[in-house]
């Protein structure tokens, strides 16, 4: 999957809503996750960021982490999970 849209939208939309919005002339864009709850989580992504398929994997990896920790998951537990061998994307790590 190379379009950084549908990759942040895949990595996210089996448990959150993403809405994903220009917010600079830069190029920058705003993540939105939201559940029936609300905003859950709210990032800024660098068009560096989002044009590089490496370091975008690195924010989704971030995101997730934030969000399992905020859930009361173990956080070497979380790792473990975003650091198994990236040829098995998409990662995911479902918060209990």
């Amino acid at each position: 999957m190379n379009n950084p849209f549908e990759r942040i939208s895949a990595a996210f939309a089996p448990e959150y809503r993403v809405n994903l919005s220009i917010t600079n002339l830069d190029g920058s864009i705003m993540l939105t996750l939201s559940d029936d709850a609300g905003v859950v989580a709210k990032r800024l992504i660098t068009q560096a960021q989002r044009n590089d398929p490496v370091r975008l994997q690195r924010v989704i990896d971030s995101i997730r982490l934030g969000l399992a920790i905020e859930h009361s998951q173990n956080p070497m537990q979380v790792l473990a999970a975003l650091t198994r061998d990236a040829r098995q994307e998409p990662r995911h790590f479902v918060a209990n």
